[in-house]
């Protein structure tokens, strides 16, 4: 039997550990933290100290009855999770819960998973370091607070649902700027000249040396006098330069550039990037994976340099020492690089290998030597526009050095042309003209962000660090917060000029290029500026990027030990707190409205505004209608509460409209709460929220018509009842005497049996007979037996029943609960849930 436990977090990480070391220790993972903050409004102690509540989570049980199971039987238990403030915390709650002493445990780092490291840190384990767990700490308990208080804000002030976070919700105001910026733009036509020279090569052969002028035209008038002046013009070289450039290659990566070259090179989210580095980690083959230090060991210097030498000559080896600009890079860590440099195919899965192959090339890259060029600037002189030149470029690559390898990525708007090699060309030279171009162009707004865009600028701002990037940016595209999402989208055709000097003649002609389309860009919706907006309002400190990145800051000083942790938090907490009451009280509530005109058909108001269903247009206003309900319609795909204009809104009332009849039954297509549709035959077929409703035509209403009938169509009877089968939000399911049945993963539902189908509903039946066991459908309420025992559900929220002496309450205990003794349990969850509230008009702009 081993003597000696070691403890990890993943058991991919267990698996490679347990390679190395022999049969002394047995390896196991606590798969994450075990125990986290417990739920609601009573996991953070305010009035002592901000002591936190943490619980086991109910999934991690087994998971610690192993461990303690496992500690019993060993004489000496190790830590080794990872090494920053997050592994440092899994280390802390392991010992709390398993009964170690936090002070003596030996805890060993590593920062690769290779023998040598781990036998290394065998022999030299050190204590937990209850800094960084404070540090995590701080961050936990903070982001608690401020989301838990702004949420319960945003759903009384703009939309039931909603929540917020303190990084996150900067994160969507970077975001919802740029769009702004976007909203506000308009493009400026300016006129580009190029001239094409045929020049004769060395091999005799005529080819094309392109020049192009400095000056940008504003006006077509102007360019087209310029091409003129040109017409019959003398081109002679006036100025020939050379001289030598050198190129540097860029640091090895860190957390940040890896996810940003990723998504250049390979296409990968954020969240793609870092499950892949996880996984290559875990498996040795890569140093840790979050981390803003460009630092690389003198060890792996020494490997890189010999594999470049041995791959390419000593004349490409360059070794580097790279220094982290950061003033606060987080832990001493390296940057990150293959943990044998020489082993170029690590992996069968394809984006593993993929992102293997971007680390080891730019690791090995960064080790080079720089790559030598050679740049000709070429003054073309005019003979009838005196002191005005236009310019050929060109450049000759004299040594490849780290390009041989690898050449880091820009974003695209960087993009630059390449310069190719120039012909023999000199002084005094006369150039034939072939022809000159005056090409009109448009100023461009500002790119929307990508994923890694957003991270280089959260970087920049000193915004969140290496572990929290990913999490931040999945966070705010969550489908069920709809703050941001990441959008296709087709361009417009645009109409511009072309100016031509030709054979003697300057020719005007106009053709079209398609502009405004994106990609993979992060766009706000209609929700996340208005919420964004609210929180800039009435907390403009959160909201603010300096005071964001400061926060950042007090964590490092708690790391460092230069702070105490719930000092910083009192700090900041009092203040806030003082700020949510204010704002509960006084703020209006926020619904982005704009009046837009009146409406010519009944004169009343036309107007758009946010609604708890979304964005819509509402034609009259509770003034004007009294009793009457308005009228509404939804906006289309690509819409804006900001930008629609007053013509756009009045063609969506068009809607609900009629495409004819089919079968004897009319056809409908309209938009209702759940996006657009058909209505036939009085139900009610979805056709996607991403179709524009205007556009759809009867041939396609008929086709989801048909699929509609032929998905309801019983397949099959159950006690005389039909048996239906569907498919919705939570996958497949069957549907029987109104109820709803989900298909497990074990059935094909395309092949799945009559005898298959009647277990699944008999066991719903039985499971559904023993859901309740109390029901009080009046007043929305019931205690119903759940997967980890009986809870309270009071309308759609699901509410713990407290324990009893350290115990879970039984079924048994629950059936002699009163209605009173239900109530009390949900008002100590939620204190006004029963006193009758009286609802608010909002203010009107």
């Amino acid at each position: 039997m081993a003597k000696n436990l070691l403890i990890v977090e993943s058991p991919a990480k267990a698996k490679t550990i347990e390679k190395y070391l022999g049969e002394d220790f047995t390896v196991k993972s606590s798969m994450g933290h075990i125990r986290d903050l417990d739920k609601g409004n009573k996991a953070i102690d305010k009035e002592n100290g901000f002591k936190p509540k943490y619980i086991v989570s109910p999934e991690k049980t087994k998971v610690v009855k192993d461990l303690k199971d496992a500690v019993k039987n060993v004489e000496e238990v190790w830590l080794a999770t990872d090494e920053d403030r997050e592994g440092e915390a899994i280390s802390w709650h392991l010992c709390k819960v398993l009964g170690l002493d936090e002070h003596t445990t030996k805890r060993i780092v590593f920062r690769e998973i290779t023998k040598p490291a781990i036998l290394k840190a065998i022999q030299s384990p050190r204590k937990l370091d209850l800094n960084l767990v404070n540090a995590q700490q701080a961050r936990r308990i903070l982001d608690r607070l401020v989301g838990f208080e702004l949420s319960e804000i945003l759903w009384k002030k703009v939309k039931g649902k909603l929540s917020a976070g303190r990084v996150q919700s900067v994160a969507v105001k970077i975001i919802v700027e740029r769009e702004r910026d976007i909203m506000k733009f308009q493009a400026q036509p300016f006129f580009k000249v190029s001239a094409i020279f045929n020049v004769q090569n060395e091999q005799n052969k005529v080819v094309a040396l392109k020049a192009e002028l400095a000056t940008r035209f504003e006006e077509q008038a102007d360019a087209a006098d310029f091409l003129n002046k040109c017409n019959g013009a003398a081109f002679n070289i006036e100025k020939i330069e050379v001289k030598p450039i050198k190129r540097k290659p860029t640091a090895p990566f860190t957390t940040s550039t890896l996810q940003q070259e990723a998504s250049r090179k390979l296409g990968f989210s954020v969240n793609r990037t870092m499950q892949n580095a996880q996984r290559l980690y875990e498996q040795g083959h890569i140093t840790y994976m979050r981390t803003d230090s460009v630092n690389l060991s003198e060890t792996a210097l020494q490997g890189i340099a010999l594999e470049i030498e041995t791959k390419y000559g000593s004349e490409y080896v360059h070794t580097r020492k790279f220094k982290t600009k950061k003033e606060n890079a987080q832990e001493a860590h390296e940057a990150i690089r293959p943990t044998n440099i020489s082993v170029q195919q690590v992996t069968s899965d394809r984006d593993q290998q993929r992102l293997y192959e971007l680390i080891w090339k730019r690791t090995i890259a960064s080790q080079m030597a720089e790559a030598r060029l050679e740049k000709t600037i070429v003054d073309i002189g005019i003979s009838n526009i005196p002191d005005t030149f236009l310019k050929a470029e060109g450049e000759v690559l004299k040594f490849d050095g780290f390009l041989k390898v690898y050449l880091a990525g820009k974003d695209d708007d960087d993009e630059e042309e390449a310069k190719g090699m120039l012909p023999p060309l000199k002084v005094g030279q006369t150039l034939d003209l072939n022809e000159m171009t005056a090409l009109e162009r448009f100023t461009r707004p500002p790119s929307r962000y990508t994923e890694a865009s957003l991270v280089k600028k959260l970087e920049e701002l000193g915004i969140g660090r290496p572990s929290t990037y990913a999490p931040t940016i999945s966070k705010i595209m969550e489908s069920n917060r709809g703050y941001v999402s990441k959008v296709l989208r087709d361009g417009v055709e645009r109409t511009y000029k072309i100016l031509k000097l030709k054979n003697g003649q300057v020719e005007t002609t106009t053709d079209t290029e398609v502009t405004g389309a994106i990609k993979n860009r992060l766009v706000p919706s209609d929700l996340g500026m208005l919420v964004s907006d609210f929180l800039s309002e009435h907390f403009s400190d959160i909201m603010t990027y300096s005071f964001t990145a400061e926060i950042e800051k007090n964590f490092d000083n708690i790391a460092a030990g230069g702070q105490q942790w719930n000092d910083m938090i009192d700090e900041f907490y009092q203040p806030f707190h003082a700020n949510v009451e204010e704002t509960l009280e006084h703020a209006d509530r926020a619904t982005g409205e704009r009046i837009l005109g009146k409406d010519p058909e009944t004169g009343r108001t036309l107007l758009v505004r946010m609604s708890r269903f979304g964005p819509l247009v509402q034609i009259g206003t509770t003034e004007e209608l009294g009793d009457e309900k308005p009228r509404y319609a939804n906006l289309r795909p690509g819409q804006s509460l900001e930008t629609i204009e007053f013509e756009e809104a009045l063609e969506l009332f068009k809607l609900p409209k009629s495409l004819g009849d089919y079968q004897g039954h009319e056809v409908i297509i309209g938009v209702g709460r759940y996006g657009p549709y058909v209505k036939y035959d009085g139900a009610f077929i979805s056709i996607g929220r991403g179709t524009d409703p205007l556009e759809v035509t009867k041939e396609q209403a008929i086709e989801l018509i048909e699929e509609k009938k032929k998905a309801d169509a019983p397949v099959g009877t159950y006690k005389g009842l039909p048996i239906t089968k569907g498919k919705g939000r939570f996958g497949p399911f069957l549907k029987w005497n109104e109820m709803f049945i989900n298909i497990p993963r074990r059935f094909d539902p395309e092949t799945i049996t009559q005898d298959e189908m009647f277990e699944l509903i008999a066991a719903k039946i039985e499971k559904e007979a023993n859901r309740y066991i109390h029901k009080w459908d009046d007043l929305k309420i019931s205690v119903e037996n759940g997967r980890w025992g009986p809870f309270i559900r009071f309308g759609k929220k699901s509410i713990k029943i407290p324990k009893i002496d350290g115990q879970r309450v039984t079924s048994e205990q629950a059936k002699d609960y009163s209605l009173e003794d239900v109530k009390k349990i949900i008002e100590e969850e939620i204190p006004d849930a029963f006193v009758k509230k009286t609802r608010k008009v909002a203010k009107k702009k």
